[in-house]
């Protein structure tokens, strides 16, 4: 077992047992607010360019969900009361605590795509597959606000493709460029000051 794994594994399950009382707290607010699982799954492209199933808090109304678009794309008429809130505070993302004990995401690393946006990138930009996926990166450090960003734009699949999927692909190869536990720890203390502050 590698560094990174070893950090994954003791760090993630350090997380789910001190969050335990949060987790179950929402999923029985997410199974009063609204008619619907607790969970919600999406196939997402990770290393090595296989899929995996993504899970996340449910954020919107059953009818309205569609997994062929990000799940925090132009969430506006979609997302429930509750969901505002727990996208607000990335509280939505924690169950993917579940995906790192799994072993096909890490604390740290690219967000992981649909792969209709994968099959968009070149043969360069496809090393960002070399790793697996993360919770957090820089990019998501960059975008906290990305929900309504799309929300403003008149075609929020444009948006994204043109606007966000590039300053996403960059800050990526950034991280695959400098890969290292320190750069990891960074990302994760400025993203709880970004939680904290927002």
């Amino acid at each position: 077992m590698n560094s990174k794994r070893a950090f994954d594994l003791v760090f993630a399950t350090i997380g789910v047992i001190l969050l335990s009382p949060v987790l179950l707290g929402i999923s029985v607010l997410i199974h009063m607010d609204s008619k619907g699982g607790v969970f919600y799954r999406q196939i997402r492209v990770g290393k090595n360019m296989l899929d995996f199933n993504l899970y996340k808090f449910r954020t919107m109304s059953v009818q309205l969900i569609d997994q062929n678009i990000p799940t925090s794309e132009n969430p506006d008429s979609r997302v429930t009361k509750l969901g505002a809130v727990l996208i607000r505070y990335k509280l939505d993302q924690l169950p993917q605590l579940l995906n790192v004990l799994r072993g096909n995401m890490s604390l740290v690393g690219p967000r992981p795509e649909l792969r209709k946006y994968v099959n968009l990138y070149n043969d360069e930009q496809l090393k960002i597959l070399s790793v697996k996926p993360g919770i957090i990166d820089w990019a998501s450090l960059e975008f906290s606000n990305e929900h309504e960003l799309l929300d403003k734009g008149a075609d929020p699949e444009t948006y994204y493709i043109e606007k966000i999927i590039p300053t996403r692909i960059h800050q990526n190869m950034r991280y695959i460029n400098d890969n290292n536990l320190a750069g990891d720890f960074k990302v994760i203390w400025l993203t709880i000051n970004k939680i904290m502050l927002n």
